[in-house]
């Protein structure tokens, strides 16, 4: 295959460990800090009532099985693959005391071909106690901590009932880096009211403020039963077309420092609970266009690099 214009998340797990290494995607049964009262009620406004898990084989069933599930799936593709990584996806994953994420975690360690492990939560539940079990973590095996920032601005923040703020954010980056712990950052692209321009400074802000290692770019998907339609009925969110959604993932990768890790340019949303932007569904059609387009520039990733 032809090399692409940035650096992206097959190529450095090529370079870390040889081959092809799954991803396979765990729901551990936790909750959401903005879900449960701690911090708010509801949820983000554009979460789904699965968290991020709508594409997962067995979600209910204990955390080895789901495993065993989803590498089986994987198998009937890529029968040859024998190294993994595991996700735990759905919701947050550090929302629960840290011996309740200890428990569920060490039940993928030592699976077999389990090689790294990886994390998605939110700034705002990373304790003390809970960073020291990463660090611990991170010394046994290939970790990432997944930090779901999605927009830099407040009044977004506030919109989508993020229920953190930027320097909440940031502070949880400095304090996972003391460990060394490798940080990928999750940003959205379209979120309501954000202009292109407030799309780039978000990418902007994050690479000059904390020290990440990966990002990942999402598509703002609406998605039936959540309360974000309720924006796009009331004229607050517009949705992406795909020309300028291709247009910003190239400027922002161009901003983009070469070494840091391309983990998404994009997302998955299952068809039937999808309202739009329908043209996200031909995901490769998105990234053959960024493709196309960064040539069509003569681009690549940190063209124009931001420094900290």
């Amino acid at each position: 295959m032809e090399k692409k214009r940035y650096y992206t998340w097959n190529d450095a797990l090529q370079e870390k460990f040889g081959g092809k290494i799954f991803k396979v995607p765990i729901d551990a049964g936790f909750d959401c800090p903005n879900r449960d009262g701690t911090v708010a009620f509801g949820g983000c406004t554009f979460c789904s009532v699965s968290g991020s898990g709508d594409t997962m084989v067995a979600p209910e069933a204990p955390i080895p099985q789901q495993f065993h599930e989803e590498v089986a799936f994987m198998h009937q593709k890529w029968p040859e693959v024998n190294q993994y990584i595991v996700y735990f996806q759905n919701f947050t994953n550090t929302h629960a005391p840290v011996a309740v994420i200890r428990e569920r975690f060490e039940q993928v360690v030592n699976l077999p071909g389990v090689v790294g492990i990886a994390i998605g939560t939110r700034p705002d539940c990373l304790p003390p106690d809970v960073v020291d079990y990463l660090a611990e973590l991170n010394q046994r095996l290939y970790l990432w901590v997944e930090l779901g920032l999605q927009t830099t601005f407040e009044e977004t923040s506030r919109l989508i009932n993020r229920a953190h703020d930027y320097a909440t954010y940031v502070d949880a980056v400095a304090r996972l880096r003391k460990h060394q712990i490798n940080v990928c950052t999750h940003l959205i692209n379209g979120l309501p009211g954000e202009s292109l321009e407030m799309m780039r400074e978000n990418l902007r802000r994050t690479i000059l403020d904390s020290d990440i290692q990966g990002i990942k770019l999402h598509l703002m998907h609406l998605m039936k039963n959540t309360r974000m339609l309720r924006d796009y009925h009331e004229g607050r969110l517009q949705l992406m077309s795909k020309k300028d959604y291709i247009s910003v993932i190239c400027d922002q990768l161009e901003m983009i420092p070469a070494n840091i890790v391309i983990h998404r340019l994009t997302g998955d949303a299952p068809w039937d609970s999808l309202i739009g932007p329908m043209w996200s569904l031909k995901k490769w059609e998105v990234l053959n266009g960024i493709d196309d387009e960064l040539s069509r520039r003569d681009s690549y990733q940190g063209k124009f690099a931001l420094v900290r």
